[in-house]
């Protein structure tokens, strides 16, 4: 029964992980992409970056088995091991330790920033039609506001380092990297990855700006 137990846990910590990095790590890929390109104006990204999503054929299937229920999963299981974390560090003053409490504590900052992101562009956007119609213009009204900007910008690197460090770990358990030296590499690497993202997301914001 014990044993069971285990392999259940086991299996669902495997399948948090791989969610974690496919679909939901994709598609933070590809919506800091899309983002991006708010650099171009309001004219581009409505005509053709909204236009080009919201033209989509199944969409809403695609947002509910794609995106949400797997985030959805991710978020609610990593929650439920929450209460699992030890972090020490007297004990443990290690940079690994750190980063295993960084990357628990910034999922519950990410959850959190998800409530207010998706309910002030997607849900409102279901029953205000000016919304879809302007995202640029109601992103850059929604940004012009300093405490949202910032949230925003927390929002953005928190996602970040959860991805990067989420795929540096993810390497180790799997057992992908299994020396120090191959650890070190990967991990300069996911570092890197990390950077050159928050960079894009964070060009994507100033995009919005006046």
């Amino acid at each position: 029964m014990t044993a069971s137990i285990e392999n259940s846990h086991f299996l669902l910590r495997r399948l948090h992980s791989l969610l974690g990095l496919v679909p939901v790590g994709a598609f933070l890929v590809f919506h800091l992409w899309e983002n991006s390109q708010s650099r171009f104006g309001a004219a581009h990204y409505n005509g053709e970056v909204v236009a080009f999503l919201q033209g989509m054929n199944y969409l809403t299937v695609i947002e509910l088995l794609v995106i949400a229920l797997p985030l959805a999963f991710h978020a609610g299981y990593g929650l439920l091991i929450l209460p699992q974390m030890r972090l020490e560090p007297r004990r443990y003053p290690y940079a690994r330790n750190w980063l295993y409490g960084l990357q628990r504590v910034s999922g519950v900052g990410i959850l959190l920033f998800l409530l207010v992101h998706v309910g002030t562009t997607r849900i409102q956007g279901l029953w205000q039609p000016a919304i879809r119609a302007d995202l640029y213009g109601h992103m850059q009204a929604l940004l012009s506001e300093p405490w949202m900007l910032g949230l925003y910008a927390a929002g953005l690197l928190l996602s970040v380092f959860h991805l990067a460090n989420g795929l540096a770990t993810m390497g180790i358990v799997w057992g992908l990297t299994a020396s120090v030296q191959a650890q070190r590499i990967f991990g300069y690497g996911c570092l890197t990855f990390g950077l050159v993202l928050a960079a894009i997301g964070i060009q994507g914001l100033l995009g919005f700006l006046p």
